[in-house]
């Protein structure tokens, strides 16, 4: 077995097997019947945000309908309220996808942009899980989602267990360290609580994996927390120089077990040198409404996973993730 096979599978681990080769719903089973893709070496979905081409961004009518395209794993940022609750949204601030300022008006921060022009922010943590249960979470994306809510990490858990895998992101976890938060004991608290945070007949039917921009967010939950759940680096343009190199990549290999590269900083020569080094490649972000050079989202996943050879990758649009090679 070559590293970048050992590496591929001590990323998802032996439970994201039962997932591919277990009944755990009609439409998996249905794949699977129809797969010629052995569980262990089929590719890895992760549904970026939910199916949030579909239904608002981490809401829990994302998750689901993520669930039924055939999700193997669903995606859920993370922040953190007033009274350290850990939530399911993607901004460190409430106005984009709620309608917060309607509710709470006068509830906002005034900060200076790059150009030196006043923005009002309305921080989650300046907000209790009550108030933010209060918010509207859907009409933004679309009338029909009116009423929809902020979840918490603990009412994703209960949605997605046992039907698909978990991968948390740790959100600036620096800002909230600076106001007060540990996020990685919180992340590290609702796993053990649930029984996800080590191997258990739970964690069999629901791996997890945690998800981060920083290292030393990592590198903590790694070295200090000595958590047993498998770790994976986002790397973005400003941060690619450090962390795409040979040295990084070996670097990147002693607090994680794989990369999460955006999409457009990858090439075959990248994807190799990572699977050299035992850790595997999961691009983001794929949707539909942004394609490039490809026709369709499905042809460009397709070349992404076949042939650059990565293991993974995060995508909007579950639906269209190909199990197999095309150029459709």
């Amino acid at each position: 077995m070559t590293l970048a096979r050992r590496g591929f599978l001590k990323l998802f681990g032996s439970s994201i097997g039962i997932i591919a080769a277990e009944t755990l719903s009609s439409a998996h089973a249905q794949r699977k019947a129809n797969s010629k893709v052995s569980p262990i070496a089929r590719k890895i979905l992760v549904a970026h945000r939910g199916a949030s081409a579909y239904a608002p961004e981490h809401t829990l009518e994302s998750y689901s309908l993520a669930i039924k395209q055939g999700a193997d794993f669903v995606e859920q940022d993370l922040q953190i309220t007033k009274d350290g609750v850990l939530v399911c949204l993607h901004d460190l601030t409430l106005e984009r996808t709620t309608n917060v300022k309607e509710v709470f008006p006068t509830r906002f921060r005034e900060e200076k942009d790059a150009s030196n022009s006043v923005i009002r922010r309305w921080d989650v943590s300046d907000f209790t899980l009550h108030e933010i249960k209060q918010l509207d979470a859907g009409s933004w994306f679309d009338p029909k989602f009116k009423g929809a809510r902020v979840p918490t990490f603990q009412e994703a858990i209960d949605l997605v267990r046992g039907k698909a895998g978990l991968y948390p992101e740790t959100k600036a976890p620096e800002v909230y360290g600076g106001r007060g938060f540990d996020m990685e004991r919180l992340v590290l608290d609702a796993l053990k609580k649930n029984r996800l945070d080590k191997p258990s007949h739970a964690a069999r039917h629901t791996p997890v994996i945690i998800q981060s921009f920083s290292p030393e967010s990592l590198r903590k939950l790694s070295a200090t927390l000595k958590t047993k759940v498998p770790l994976v680096l986002l790397v973005g343009e400003e941060n690619r120089a450090r962390w795409l190199t040979k040295e990084g990549l070996m670097e990147a290999k002693q607090f994680s077990i794989g990369v999460a590269p955006a999409k457009a900083l990858l090439n075959k020569d990248l994807v190799m040198q990572a699977h050299a080094l035992g850790l595997s490649v999961t691009p983001y972000t794929f949707r539909s409404r942004n394609t490039g050079r490809f026709k369709t989202v499905r042809e460009e996943m397709s070349y992404y996973l076949y042939g650059l050879g990565v293991d993974a990758l995060f995508t909007d649009n579950p639906d269209l993730f190909p199990r197999a090679p095309t150029n459709d």
